[in-house]
C-alpha cells in the first residue's frame, strides 16, 4: 500500500471512534465501485500495512465476521 494511501487512511482515522471496524467502511466513498479484484488486493494490502505497523494505533483482530476482518483502532 502506497504512502499516499496510507495518508488518506491515517487522516480518516483521526475523526474515526476508537474500537472495532471494518476496512470498507474506513476505506470510505467508492469502495463498492471497485472491481472483486480490486477489493480483494486493497484489502489484502491494507492487512499486511496493518501487520507492519505502518497504521499505528490499528490492530488486526484476527477475526472475521459478516462483513470482513475485523480491525480496532485505539483512538491515537
Amino acid at each position: 500500500m502506497d504512502r499516499e494511501v496510507i495518508r488518506k487512511l491515517l487522516d480518516r482515522l483521526q475523526d474515526w471512534p476508537a474500537g472495532e471496524f471494518y476496512f470498507p467502511d474506513l476505506y470510505g466513498p467508492g469502495w463498492d465501485d471497485l472491481y472483486i479484484g480490486d477489493k480483494v488486493k486493497t484489502g489484502r494490502a491494507f492487512m499486511e500495512a496493518v501487520r507492519a505497523g505502518n497504521l499505528p494505533g490499528v490492530k488486526d483482530t484476527g477475526r472475521k465476521q459478516g462483513r470482513g476482518r475485523v480491525y480496532v483502532w485505539s483512538g491515537s
